[in-house]
């Protein structure tokens, strides 16, 4: 299978209704050679379970990091099914999640720009903009803040304003995290440039990958435009 042509696919017909049905996603960390994702499925279908998207997350030289949505026919199959993947030379599963609905980054993102096209003022489209980015990407919490003062804030565990602050500035002093190349595991951030802001995003135990650092990014550009329309 060519990495390169892999795409995150939602598929609603795989995942009938049924007591046994187990919808997981599952994060692994993959030799980036030829073979190794084809590998990995096999291990999987041998499970008797359906892959039914695969979402690039990150990529270098060596290694590719890829979530996998998985329907299971059976719940007690978790541990198994991790340890079959964990059985491929250099594949190690960083994380797995037992999910009511997959994900769908695109699907998710044209929501998110939705739901703010359909705000007027600066402060309700930070209030839409936090509501969309804490769902989006399963945050704990998520924050947009003005110097100190916090614009708006959704969900347990947000730090204070002061704190939020002194995050901003040290993430912003590196190049890389600026870009969305890197940053804190629990911690992605993006700029608001037309609004003088920050967005903070915090999830604990669900390292943000480069992907969903640069799809933040994007989503923070719109609303900033939106904001200043």
């Amino acid at each position: 299978m060519c990495r390169e042509a892999v795409r995150f696919m939602l598929v609603n017909d795989v995942t009938a209704e049924g007591a046994d049905i187990s919808r997981m996603v599952v994060r692994v960390w993959l030799p980036d050679r030829p073979g190794a994702l084809g590998l990995v499925a096999s291990r999987i279908g041998a499970l008797g379970a359906d892959i039914v998207g695969i979402d690039v997350l990150e990529r270098s030289e060596h290694v590719a990091v890829d979530e996998f949505a998985i329907v299971l026919p059976r719940p007690d199959l978790v541990k198994l099914l991790v340890r079959e993947i964990e059985e491929v030379d250099g594949a190690s599963v960083e994380e797995w999640r037992l999910v009511d609905r997959f994900p769908d980054a695109r699907l998710d993102a044209l929501e998110s720009v939705e739901r703010l096209c359909d705000v007027e003022s600066i402060a309700d489209v930070a209030i839409a903009l936090v509501q969309s980015v804490r769902n989006e990407f399963t945050a704990d919490w998520a924050a947009v803040i003005r110097g100190e003062y916090v614009c708006a804030s959704v969900g347990s565990g947000a730090p204070s304003g002061d704190v939020l602050a002194a995050l901003a500035a040290g993430t912003a002093a590196s190049p890389a995290v600026a870009s969305g190349e890197a940053g804190p595991d629990d911690l992605a951030t993006a700029p608001l440039l037309a609004i003088d802001a920050v967005l903070l995003v915090g999830r604990e135990g669900h390292a943000f990958r480069k992907r969903e650092r640069r799809q933040l990014i994007a989503l923070a550009r719109i609303a900033g435009k939106l904001a200043t329309k």
